[in-house]
Formats: C-alpha cells, structure tokens, sequence
C-alpha cells in the first residue's frame, strides 16, 4: 500500500506537492477549506481546520499530517498527537511559526541572531521603543499576518491604536511585537530540510526581492554572497531546525545588514516561496523534500543544477481572460521559462503563479524569468 500524507490547507504550497508525490508513489490527501481551492488537483476533503473532530477524522488514513500554512490551533494539533498521528512538523515546533512573541523568546534561548525586540501592551511602552531606536520602529501582530500584512512602520505609538484597541476587547488579553527598525541592505532567505531521524540537507541561500511586502522575486544562489555568510546563514538554519525539532521544511527569513551581519526576520515551516527555484533549479525541489522528510525518508541532493536560477512571481495576473490565455505567447518567447499557475483568479497583489529560468547567466537568467512572467500581468 503507499504512504499517504495528509495536508492541511489547500492552497499552491499543496498544490505543487502532487507532483513529486506521483513520482515517489505517494498518496496525497488534501484537507481544504473549501472547494476548488488551489490543491483540488489532489484528492480533497473540505473542512474547517479550526475543527478538531474534523481534521482527525480526516487524519485516520492517513500516515502522516503536515501543512500547506501554519494556522491549524494548538488544540487541534494536541488533538491529533493524542490520537497517535504523526504530525510533522509537530505542535512544539510549529507554535514559533505561529506565535512571534514566542519565536522571538526561543530564537534568543537559542542565541540567534535577531533585531532588537520587545512585547509591549499599551501605547506607553510602544512609545518608550520607539523613542529607544531612532523614532521609528516596526509594529508586528504576533499571530497570523504574512505578506505585509499585520507588519507596520511605525515613528509615533498612535499609528498602532486600533491593534491594541483589538487586542483591549479580547478576553485572552496579549501584546504586540515591536522591533528596532533594520537598517538592511538585502533580505535573503535559507532553507533547511530536516527529517525525525536528525538528518538535515541545506539548500544555497538565497536573495529575496520584496516589492509593497510581498515577495516578487528570488535570486538562486545569493549574488556576491561570501563563503563566510554562507556558512553562517547555513549555521543559523540548522541551528534552528535543530533548537525548535522541525520536521519537513524550514525557510529562515534573514536581514543582511549594511555592515554585514545576518539577523533572523521570520520562520516558516513548511515549503516557502523563496524556495520554489527548487522546483526547477536544485536535483532534488522543496516539496519533494518536505514529503521525504515528514515521511522520514532519506533526504535527497539540494545541490542546484545550474550556476544561476531565478524565480519571479506573477502577482496579480491578466485584467481580461486568463493566465492559460497567455501561455502560447509566454512559451513561444521563452522556451527556457518554466510556468507555475496555481489555479487561482487573478486579483491586484495576488500570487497567482511563479516562472523559473536557470542557467549560467544571471543577467540572461533573470531577464527571461523577468520578461515570461510580465506576459501574464497587465
């Protein structure tokens, strides 16, 4: 009988895991939260995942459970750890990607390095930071932003009344993540594949380029990255897939800054956007990874396959028609590009699709991911 992972989410991170589970003759099973989702290639269920009895029902026949996002609630996940499934990456771990109070804690426990941070729970000690670090400072929801969302710059503690106005009518009480205000010069992002045995693969890093808090580009590897940061950013991954026991795959989102050190911006565990170069660029891609590592399967080659590989979003997609509509005319100019659609309707800032080139030239290479990706976008 084949294994058969269950995923949590039924977005494109889900999505793009089919095909590398064909191809090692797994079973996937999707837990989406509602039809035609990004995933409905695979065989799907639609349910709320904030639901315990729902997701262990959809649990028992499966092998394993893991996650297209980081949002399942604790007490589902202790649920279906009672249960006896295996889940992976597991409750103890995926709280730091959920809670970024609690990752901040843990990453100093650990002796990571990260910016200057505080939690504070009135406009009084917002204020106090920000009059601390320069005027300016960065105000963070803890719990549930991504792409920009739930982050702001901040130089007065007012600019953040609504959120502890939220925060003043919710009876579990909390507090808002404040942060110094990074002076970087590029944001980069490391991947770490860890599997239960310990056994751990590290992917080149990479840089990202951020366009309105959204991720619109990456460059694989990072250009005129030392063989010292290199190390160094390798030694922060590991060093936290090993500190927080993650399972699957780990995207450590990382500051280079003007004098060059690395400081730890944001985790993810779970494929990553900045990782899906992989998918065309490296032996062995981020989602067949993360299926050989929850599943605790021997972990394959990161090694890219080429000097250069460059993956470009495409963020909202075409005003009229489709992204389908576009593929003759993309293909016919860029037969070297590979196109990724997930199946969604284009909308302003949407991450509708991505395209890959890799070669030998990072000027050539980033200029046909560049040009088959603005086919798609009006």
């Amino acid at each position: 009988m084949a294994l058969r992972v269950g995923v949590v989410g039924g977005g494109q991170l889900a999505r793009m895991m089919i095909a590398p589970a064909v191809e090692l003759g797994v079973e996937l099973r999707v837990l989406a939260e509602e039809e035609a989702m990004a995933a409905s290639l695979a065989a799907v269920s639609v349910g709320d995942y904030h639901d315990a009895e729902i997701v262990l029902a959809f649990a028992k026949d499966v092998d394993v459970v893991t996650f297209d996002h980081e949002h399942v609630p604790q007490e589902v996940l202790s649920a279906l750890v009672a249960a006896g499934v295996a889940v992976r990456p597991g409750p103890g771990a995926l709280q730091f990607a959920q809670d970024k109070l609690a990752m901040r804690a843990r990453l100093g426990e650990l002796g990571m390095p990260q910016p200057e941070w505080a939690a504070v729970t009135d406009a009084a000690g917002l204020q106090e930071f920000i009059d601390a670090h320069g005027g300016r400072a960065v105000v963070k929801t803890p719990r549930g932003g991504y792409d920009g969302k739930g982050v702001r710059v901040v130089s007065a503690a007012t600019e953040a009344d609504d959120w502890f106005a939220t925060l003043a009518e919710d009876a579990r009480g909390g507090a808002l993540l404040v942060e110094e205000l990074v002076d970087f010069a590029r944001e980069l992002a490391q991947q770490v594949a860890r599997r239960p045995s310990g056994e751990v693969r590290v992917y080149d890093v990479v840089e990202t380029v951020q366009r309105g808090g959204v991720c619109a580009e990456v460059i694989a590897p990072a250009p005129h990255a030392s063989e010292r940061l290199r190390e160094v950013a390798a030694q922060v991954g590991v060093g936290i897939a090993d500190g927080l026991d993650v399972v699957g795959m780990l995207a450590v989102e990382l500051f280079e800054t003007t004098d060059e050190r690395l400081l730890v911006n944001e985790l993810a565990m779970r494929p990553h956007n900045s990782g899906h170069w992989t998918q065309d660029g490296a032996i062995t891609s981020q989602f067949e990874q993360h299926l050989r590592a929850v599943l605790d399967l021997p972990l394959g080659d990161p090694t890219g396959t080429a000097e250069w590989a460059v993956m470009v979003n495409i963020l909202g997609g075409p005003v009229e028609g489709t992204l389908e509509d576009r593929f003759p005319t993309a293909m016919a100019a860029h037969p070297g590009a590979k196109i990724h659609t997930y199946g969604k309707q284009p909308r302003p800032g949407r991450k509708v699709g991505h395209v890959n080139v890799s070669g030998d030239s990072l000027d050539d290479v980033a200029y046909e991911a560049r040009a088959a990706a603005s086919v798609f976008i009006d």
